[in-house]
C-alpha cells in the first residue's frame, strides 16, 4: 500500500433502522407475546400470597437476606438449590428444543431485548410517525419541532426504563414497602443504584443500540448453529420462485417485484433475500409484509416463509415441501423433549417427596468422648433442625441403638424442643453410654439420631457414630 493511500476503515458508524408498520398473523403473535411477557414482568411482584404471620406474603420473592426463594406455595431453601439448577437446565434444554425445531424463535418473539425494542419502536412510531416520517425526521436539521418530538420520545422511553428497573428490584423485597421507601427516599442505596443501572441499560439498549445488541453483544447467534440442522424451520426466501426479480408484468420475471417491503419492515435492517444471516432473529415480519404484497398482486403467499434446507431440492424438482410436523418431530427434537420432560418430572417428584423439615448431625471431634465421674462415656453432637413449616413445631429428638444410651439436649428438659416457624435451630445433644457397656468399650458404635415432628408425626433420621474408649 502506498504511503499516500488512505487505510481502509475498521469501524462503520451505525446506520439507524426504521422498520415500517406491518400487519399480519406473525405481527399479531408478537403483540400478544409482548403483552403477556411485559404483564408478567411488571405485575408479578405485586401478587399477594398469604403464608401466615411468620412468612412474607409476596407470591414471588427472592429473599436474599434469608437466602430463600418463594414461588406461590413453594419455598426453596439454600440446601435445595438443585431445584433452581434443574429449572436452569430445563430453560437451556427448552432453548435447544425450540432452536432446533424453529430456529431463533426465542430471539424473535420472547427475548427481553426484542420485547423492549418492540415497545420502544411502538412509542417511536406513535410520536414520530411511520417509517418514511421517521427517516425524514432523522435527516432533517435540528429545529424546534424535531427537538420537541425527540424530547417527548426520550421522556416516554425513560419512563418505561424506570418502570423496568423498578420492577426488577421489587422481586427481592416486599414490593409495597419498597415502593413507599423509594418514593420517600428511605430505600437502601443498593435499590436506587440497581434501578439506575437497569434504567440506563434499558434506555440505551431498547432505544439506541437495538439490533447491535443482537448482532455484537449476544452470544446466541454464534451458538445456535450447533442446535440447527437441514430440517430446522427458519425464515427463508424461495429464490427459485422469486428470481429473477422484476416489476409486475415484466416478461420472464419471478414473483418478487423488488418492492423492498420485506426489508422495510425488518427490525434488524437486513434483506432476507440474501440468504440466511447471523443478524436474522426469525421474527417473521418479512413473511407478513411479503404475503400482503403477494395478495395485492394476485400471487400465492409463501414467497418468504418458514422453510428448511431440505425443502429447496424438493420444491425445485416440483415436489411439495415436507409437512411442518415432519420437520418439528425428528430424532434431535424428540431427544431434547425427552430430556426436558425427564428433568421436569424429576423436579416435580422431588418437590412433592421432600420432607417439611430437615436434620443434619455433626459429632464433635475434639475430644472424641468425655469420661464422666461415674465412668460412663459421653459424646457430644451438633444437631441442626430446619423447620420449614409456616408455624412453630415441637420436635422430639431420640436415639436408636442396640446399646443402652441416654440422650440429653442442652438447656432443654426432656427430649422435645419447639422450633419457631421457618427457622433453623442448632441443638447441642449429649449421648451417654453407661460404664462397662459395649458402646463404652467399643471404639466405634453405629447409632441413629431420630427427629420427629410431634404434630404431623413425620420422622427424619441421620446415622452417626458413638466413640467409646476402645479398651
Amino acid at each position: 500500500m502506498s504511503s499516500t493511500e488512505t487505510p481502509p476503515a475498521l469501524y462503520a458508524a451505525r446506520e439507524p433502522v426504521f422498520p415500517r408498520r406491518v400487519y399480519g398473523p406473525f405481527r399479531n403473535l408478537k403483540w400478544v407475546i409482548m403483552a403477556i411477557t411485559l404483564g408478567i414482568y411488571y405485575i408479578t411482584p405485586w401478587i399477594r400470597w398469604d403464608r401466615g404471620p411468620n412468612l412474607p406474603d409476596q407470591a414471588v420473592l427472592v429473599d436474599l437476606a434469608n437466602r430463600r426463594f418463594f414461588f406461590f406455595m413453594i419455598e426453596i431453601w439454600p440446601h435445595e438449590f438443585y431445584f433452581v439448577a434443574g429449572l436452569l437446565i430445563m430453560a437451556g434444554l427448552g432453548l435447544f428444543l425450540f432452536t432446533s425445531a424453529l430456529g431463533r424463535v426465542w430471539c424473535g418473539y420472547a427475548c427481553p431485548q426484542t420485547v423492549w425494542t418492540d415497545l420502544f419502536i411502538l412509542v417511536e412510531r406513535w410520536i414520530e410517525g411511520d417509517r418514511n416520517a421517521r427517516v425524514r425526521l432523522w435527516h432533517q436539521k435540528w429545529d424546534l419541532r424535531k427537538a420537541r418530538l425527540r424530547l417527548f420520545k426520550w421522556a416516554v422511553w425513560l419512563l418505561i426504563a424506570v418502570a423496568t428497573g423498578g420492577a426488577w428490584v421489587f422481586y427481592f423485597t416486599d414490593a409495597p414497602t419498597l415502593a413507599r421507601d423509594l418514593v420517600t427516599g428511605n430505600a437502601h442505596p443498593v435499590a436506587y443504584t440497581t434501578i439506575a443501572i437497569l434504567t440506563a441499560t434499558t434506555f440505551a439498549f431498547g432505544g439506541f443500540f437495538r439490533e447491535q445488541i443482537c448482532i455484537y453483544a449476544c452470544p446466541w447467534p454464534r451458538i445456535q448453529a450447533a442446535m440447527m440442522d437441514e430440517d430446522t424451520l427458519t425464515v427463508a426466501y424461495r429464490e427459485w420462485r422469486g428470481e429473477p426479480r422484476g416489476k409486475l408484468g415484466t416478461p420472464g420475471a419471478g414473483d418478487c417485484i423488488d418492492c423492498m417491503a420485506c426489508v422495510n419492515v425488518c427490525p434488524m435492517g437486513i434483506d432476507i433475500r440474501n440468504g440466511q444471516q447471523l443478524a436474522c432473529i426469525t421474527c417473521a415480519l418479512c413473511i407478513d409484509a411479503c404475503d400482503d404484497v403477494m395478495k395485492k398482486i394476485g400471487k400465492p403467499r409463501g414467497l418468504i416463509d418458514y422453510l428448511a434446507l431440505t425443502d429447496e431440492p424438493r420444491e425445485r424438482s416440483g415436489l411439495p415441501p415436507k409437512s411442518v410436523w415432519s420437520h418439528v418431530f425428528r430424532p434431535r427434537t424428540i431427544l431434547y423433549t425427552v430430556l426436558w420432560t425427564a428433568v421436569g418430572v424429576g423436579l416435580v417428584v422431588a418437590l412433592f417427596m421432600r420432607s417439611p423439615f430437615s436434620v443434619t448431625v455433626a459429632p464433635e471431634r475434639s475430644p472424641l468422648y468425655v469420661t464422666l465421674a461415674d465412668g460412663s462415656i459421653r459424646n457430644i453432637y451438633e444437631v441442626r433442625v430446619r423447620n420449614q413449616h409456616g408455624d412453630d413445631r415441637p420436635f422430639r429428638v431420640s436415639v436408636g441403638s442396640t446399646q443402652p444410651m441416654t440422650l440429653q439436649i442442652e438447656g432443654i428438659e426432656g427430649e422435645v424442643v419447639t422450633i419457631p416457624a421457618d427457622t433453623t435451630q442448632n441443638l447441642r445433644v449429649y449421648l451417654t453410654a453407661p460404664d462397662g457397656s459395649q458402646a463404652a468399650l467399643t471404639p466405634r458404635t453405629e447409632v441413629r439420631l431420630w427427629v420427629e415432628d410431634t404434630k404431623s408425626r413425620d420422622r427424619v433420621s441421620q446415622e452417626t457414630v458413638f466413640n467409646g474408649k476402645g479398651g
